[in-house]
């Protein structure tokens, strides 16, 4: 675990102790140091190249001398448009190449998500082929265009060595689209007719290339708005890989399938079960702070002609989308995927989590407002958590009632710890009392509460899902009710004026007065956890996703009202138990007595 989120989880338990609740921030995993990058004996130089960005962000190496495009003066520069109901492909025959490709029912500003980012800088172009090794330059001269039908089209060209014509072979890319679906299949041939050896570049045939990034457009990947991760998956496991910034990771090992997440939206290659290397690259590049390369290089060719076939699922992480692959309901009959994977959160608490997002599918389906199925979702947790916050209360008021005998010992033994911590344990075996009672609840909810976070933070049904028109357009971005972009406050950086945030401390505060004993009212540390606590999380929470503040200020709702009952309830068992409700002196109370409300 990072630094960070140590400091977030830290933070988090601070605030339930003491009646508040925090919200953690999650950040990029780990990474790891740069993996030194081999050295390119032989990539190969295609001649005659046309107007393309620059090559991969990886050094160059020596040309294979003599390998020609066979040129035709009748091949001219050409774009080819495939368009179906989910996805808008542009495609160019400068090697046969995707330059966008639109995702339909997901915008990006005003304009719909591009999975394939471009900048000013450069124009990208994704699934190219370098003959060679990933340090070779991408072939890009002019191929022919076949356009079979209106989800099919064929981009070839002859290659010869030394000029000569009757030395050659043809390398064709098809590309099939299906049209109700994000995956799409790219078949890549080379043909030599029998009439060269087998192809063999410094012992690799060639390389497919995506990137130089996934969509859509971002400033920083600061971790919680936005970020990329890299998996791949092999016998029924995900691995993901740690790849530090302007470095590389190459994966040798045979895999189901490798991908590029970000906190929405995901690239995912699957190969046939030729042996790929594969390679991750984080390198820069002009206009892109943080680039997201993806290689595979196909090793030597045993024959003169070979065909491979990959497929590529570009699109939203939507559990939905992705579990077709698993049932082969899909237009290429795959099953048992588990690409779903590449979209589901890892750890202890992923469980917990997936029935979390399971009933907030299901109270959508019954109101079809994803911050009414929010506030739901929160008052069934908070229901099915009432009896834990009942018991801490119970455990409050025992501690309460053995505080006058407490006291008495703190005092006689003030001066000889070891004894007064003897006499302490007694008293409690006596009464048959546990101190921790009161932790035990809390300890219990904690991991809902972190999962609650993971949910409404990265859940992508909530990506411009609208609570109330005009106010919260979009659940996975702060709200706005005044804009005063492009200017900043200084320091603080905000250039929106949000409502959430202050209504979320209005409810902390309101809900901190109910919870307060009256032997805390005179407490300066708990005036402080009153006041200055939501103070201090107010400027944490200020740029958060609105969902999860809707979240906040439903719970402190919920809990405001649950105290009240309670303290209602708690006063009848005062009088049953014969505690004064007004201490004339000091009543330790213990931390669960803080905890209580979440």
């Amino acid at each position: 675990m990072e630094k960070n989120t140590i400091i977030a989880v830290v933070l988090s338990i601070v605030v339930l102790i003491g009646f508040y609740f925090v919200q953690g921030i999650f950040f990029p995993p780990q990474q790891q140091a740069p993996l030194e990058q081999p050295v390119s004996s032989a990539p190969v130089q295609p001649a005659a190249p046309g107007d393309s960005p620059a090559p991969p962000p990886l050094p160059s190496g020596t040309p294979v001398v003599g390998l020609d495009p066979v040129q035709d003066a009748s091949v001219a520069a050409q774009q080819v448009v495939v368009e179906t109901r989910l996805i808008r492909v542009e495609l160019t025959n400068a090697g046969g190449d995707v330059v966008s490709f639109k995702l339909r029912e997901h915008l990006d500003g005003e304009d719909y998500v591009d999975m394939i980012l471009s900048t000013p800088e450069t124009r990208a172009k994704a699934f190219s082929i370098a003959f060679g090794n990933l340090y070779a330059p991408p072939v890009d001269t002019l191929f022919f265009v076949n356009r079979i039908s209106d989800y099919i089209v064929e981009f070839y060209q002859d290659f010869s060595f030394s000029g000569d014509n009757t030395n050659k072979f043809r390398l064709t890319k098809r590309y099939t689209f299906s049209p109700d679906e994000y995956m799409f299949e790219l078949t890549v041939t080379l043909d030599g007719d029998y009439s060269i050896p087998p192809l063999n570049f410094s012992g690799v045939a060639y390389t497919l290339c995506f990137g130089p990034q996934i969509g859509p457009r971002f400033d920083t990947l600061d971790g919680r708005y936005d970020y990329r991760r890299y998996y791949t998956y092999a016998n029924g496991k995900r691995k993901e890989e740690k790849i530090k910034e302007n470095a590389q990771s190459i994966i040798t090992s045979r895999v189901s399938w490798a991908a590029i997440a970000g906190k929405y939206f995901t690239f995912i290659a699957v190969p046939d079960a030729t042996q790929y290397e594969l390679a991750f690259s984080a390198k820069a590049e002009p206009g892109i702070s943080a680039a997201s390369r993806f290689y595979m290089t196909r090793p030597a060719l045993a024959a003169s002609k070979t065909t491979d076939t990959y497929r590529f699922y570009m699109g939203p992480k939507s559990q939905g989308a992705l579990a077709a692959y698993d049932t082969g309901t899909n237009s290429f009959n795959l099953r048992d995927m588990d690409l779903a994977k590449a979209a589901s959160t890892s750890g202890i608490l992923s469980p917990v989590e997936a029935v979390l997002k399971w009933f907030l599918s299901l109270f959508y389906k019954i109101v079809p407002n994803y911050g009414v199925a929010i506030m739901l979702l929160t008052l069934l947790v908070k229901a099915l958590l009432f009896p834990l916050t009942k018991k801490g209360s119970e455990a409050t008021l025992r501690m309460q009632k053995l505080s006058p005998k407490i006291k008495e010992i703190q005092e006689k033994y003030k001066d000889k710890p070891q004894q007064m911590n003897a006499k302490m344990a007694e008293l409690y075996k006596e009464e048959g009392y546990n101190p921790m009672s009161g932790c035990f609840p809390l300890l219990i909810q904690f991991p809902i509460f972190i999962a609650m976070y993971n949910l409404f933070n990265n859940h992508f049904d909530l990506r411009g899902a609208m609570f109330i028109p005009g106010w919260i357009p979009d659940l996975s971005v702060p709200e706005s009710v005044f804009s005063f972009a492009p200017h900043k406050l200084p320091f603080l950086g905000w250039s929106d004026l949000r409502l959430l945030p202050f209504i979320y401390v209005g409810s902390q505060l309101l809900m901190g007065k109910v919870t307060q004993t009256p032997d805390q009212q005179g407490n300066s540390q708990m005036k402080m956890m009153l006041y200055v606590m939501p103070l201090m999380f107010f400027f944490i929470l200020y740029n958060v996703p609105s969902g999860l503040t809707v979240y906040w200020i439903m719970t402190n709702f919920l809990s405001l009202v649950q105290q009240l009952a309670i303290n209602k309830y708690l006063k009848k068992k005062k009088a049953a138990m014969g505690i004064e409700t007004a201490p004339s002196q000091p009543v330790i109370v213990p931390p669960k007595a803080r905890r209580k409300h979440k």
